[in-house]
């Protein structure tokens, strides 16, 4: 498991991997509107509960918990915490 201490980089990884954007994943800002299709954002979703031993709940499948990097490094502090 993940620890949140690297969840940037984490979730970094999983966009590489997974949500197909059409940019170097390592220049984009934390706070950068990602626009994620639903495809890419369950893909993402699915990596990142992996790595982290987590699982989103319904109220979190929402376009803006993976607006971008930082809204989804909330969310995983927000579950790991509870």
């Amino acid at each position: 498991m993940t620890s949140v201490r690297n969840a940037e980089s984490a979730i970094r990884r999983a966009l590489r991997d997974h949500g197909r954007l059409g940019v170097d994943v390592d220049r984009v800002a934390a706070d950068a509107d990602l626009g994620l299709s639903p495809q890419a954002s369950l893909n993402v979703m699915l990596a990142l509960e992996g790595e982290f031993e987590v699982e989103f709940p319904q109220r979190m499948l929402r376009q803006r918990v993976f607006r971008s990097i930082g809204s989804i490094e909330r969310a995983l502090r927000d579950l790991i915490a509870a």
